[in-house]
């Protein structure tokens, strides 16, 4: 049952956050074109935001797997797995209240240019520490 729950933990992690990792890591240089009045990048905006919030959600997936496959294994107390809960639990924290609103603040914006270019470099700045967690 241990190699069933880590399984789909591991292949949750790959099918859910590696695509809102990438979307996310797109949408400021792709919303910086859209500023410029590139129709192409306008266009692609409010796909990349979507699969940010879809992929947020099928996302929730992991957590669940890898808790139960830690709790199954009993190694639940261990530090690494504190460890790695406290920073899916920044990074979800990162993505729910700072890239997401964001993403949405500047899709409701584009085409308005004040702040809106500083607002991309917050972005990307958000998307990063999003990011981070999952590189180590």
């Amino acid at each position: 049952m241990n190699a069933v729950l880590l399984a789909v933990h591991v292949l949750a992690a790959i099918v859910a956050i590696g695509p809102v990792c990438v979307a996310a890591s797109m949408f400021p240089p792709e919303a910086r074109r859209a500023l410029g009045h590139d129709a192409g990048a306008a266009a692609r905006l409010p796909v990349l935001a979507r699969i940010c919030r879809t992929y947020a959600l099928v996302g929730i997936a992991v957590p669940v797997f890898g808790l139960a496959t830690a709790s199954s294994m009993g190694v639940l107390t261990e530090p690494w797995v504190l460890v790695s809960i406290a920073l899916t639990v920044a990074a979800a924290g990162v993505l729910a209240g700072v890239v997401l609103p964001r993403q949405r603040a500047l899709l409701a914006g584009v085409g308005v240019r004040e702040d809106l270019v500083a607002s991309t470099g917050r972005l990307a700045a958000a998307t990063g520490a999003f990011n981070l967690p999952g590189r180590w």
